[in-house]
């Protein structure tokens, strides 16, 4: 195969993975739902905190900043949080109490009761995304992750989207692609 045709089925792969989620009644109703849980969240005083590991921090990042600042027009911000960020916070966690710990303790810091914590990891095992789950259910904060097409330790989350791919790229970008939508319909929601 060519470059131009390695070119060719990326995309079409890419466009096949985001068919099988149009199509897909009970993925698209799921992410509504979610959508409908962020507003709510926010129509009582509370915020997102996100998650990821490598690409996914990148996404958790991505997202926080979306409903932070704007998304499709200028609005008041949101208040959302990226647990993926902070050099400082991320290196004493790791440091004292291991990688492992890194989210659920700054769910323990930041996270209130009625916040709603978004997951992303493209193999559903990430230990330190599963430990935060734990810290959520005892807080009262709605757990949400967003994992490919396998069954994984966080399918123990209130909500979970499964991208119907076991191919870690095409996983990425539906991932950002459902983040956006989740932005889009929350701002559409909360300022349109």
């Amino acid at each position: 195969m060519n470059r131009t045709e390695n070119i060719r089925a990326h995309i079409s792969e890419s466009i096949r993975v985001k068919q099988a989620l149009l199509d897909d009644e009970a993925l698209v109703r799921k992410i509504d739902t979610i959508a409908q849980v962020m507003i709510d969240a926010y129509k009582t005083g509370h915020k997102t905190l996100w998650a990821g590991n490598g690409g996914s921090a990148a996404d958790a990042q991505h997202m926080a900043g979306e409903l932070v600042n704007k998304f499709t027009f200028d609005r008041p911000g949101l208040p959302a949080l990226s647990l993926s960020t902070d050099t400082s916070i991320i290196t004493a966690v790791g440091n004292d109490y291991g990688f492992d710990r890194l989210f659920a303790r700054q769910v323990e810091a930041q996270g209130c009761p009625g916040d709603v914590f978004i997951g992303i990891s493209t193999s559903g095992r990430s230990k330190n995304i599963v430990e935060a789950l734990t810290v959520c259910r005892e807080k009262g904060i709605t757990s949400v992750a967003i994992v490919g097409a396998a069954p994984c330790p966080l399918d123990d989350a209130d909500y979970v989207i499964h991208v119907p791919s076991t191919v870690t790229p095409r996983i990425q970008e539906s991932q950002t692609l459902i983040g956006h939508i989740l932005c889009y319909l929350v701002e559409q929601s909360l300022f349109a």
